[in-house]
């Protein structure tokens, strides 16, 4: 089945008010970044998001962020947005931070039909315990505190049980795709991108570039078409806009 959505503002048009969203990412290398900009002109808002983090240099998520458009993040990484740090101590941000690897796990679970998992990510701190602040008040107090997780012994070994993460939508980015919705990555893109992908239940793909079905090679798929229900092909000049998050020099 031909899947190919001619726009990025066609393939969200389904996107609602309060719907949450795995969105892929890992800085500025593999975001959605034309699929969210078709979001912030649709101005939907109270939006639950779940990405390793919210954007960077006014790109990616931080861009629904500074509009006021997400009302929680589910996340592992806050970096040096400012704007972010604000909401949440204003108490107008709900978040929930959680260990890298556990957010990846909970992503892949989700999608894979598996509802929770153990892990040692988190045993003895408030990650299993509680009171990890998700919302302040304003005023410096907690409004609302994460709950204790169950905890259980295997082998001698302390595991606290997380859930998996299933979204109504998911917004993931691939180097190539077809009309089928198989997809490749490349490189570091292919960190949180085959994970968002599987976890949401409608997953909206934008691709750099379009192919016809079997010029990518059966080897070369990083994610088969059943986990993707639309595909955006990028223009060439969107694919080759891409920032650069911290530029060194060596001798």
């Amino acid at each position: 089945m031909d899947e190919v959505v001619a726009t990025a503002l066609a393939a969200v048009s389904d996107l609602p008010e309060g719907a949450s969203s795995a969105v892929s990412g890992f800085g500025l290398s593999g975001v959605p970044n034309v699929l969210i900009q078709a979001l912030f002109e649709r101005e939907v808002s109270g939006l639950g998001v779940v990405s390793n983090n919210c954007g960077a240099m006014e790109s990616g998520l931080a861009v629904l962020l500074g509009a006021g458009r997400i009302a929680r993040v589910t996340g592992s990484y806050i970096g040096a947005d400012k704007e972010f740090a604000r909401q949440y101590l204003a108490g107008e941000l709900e978040v929930e931070m959680i260990p890298q690897s556990t957010l990846a796990e909970r992503l892949r679970a989700g999608g894979a039909g598996i509802p929770a998992f153990y892990t040692p990510a988190g045993v003895n701190t408030q990650v299993a315990d509680g009171g990890l602040p998700w919302r302040y008040d304003g005023s410096g107090g907690v409004a609302l505190a994460s709950p204790p997780k169950e905890v259980r012994e295997f082998d001698g070994t302390q595991y606290v049980l997380e859930r998996g993460i299933r979204t109504d939508f998911a917004l993931v980015q691939a180097a190539k795709g077809d009309p089928h919705d198989n997809l490749a990555f490349s490189t570091s893109t292919r960190d949180f991108n085959p994970l968002a992908a599987m976890a949401g239940k409608v997953t909206i793909a934008e691709v750099e570039e379009l192919v016809e079905p079997g010029d990518i090679d059966p080897d070369a798929v990083h994610l088969p078409g059943i986990s993707i229900q639309q595909v955006v092909a990028l223009t060439p000049e969107q694919a080759a806009d891409k920032k650069i998050e911290q530029r060194t020099v060596s001798s």
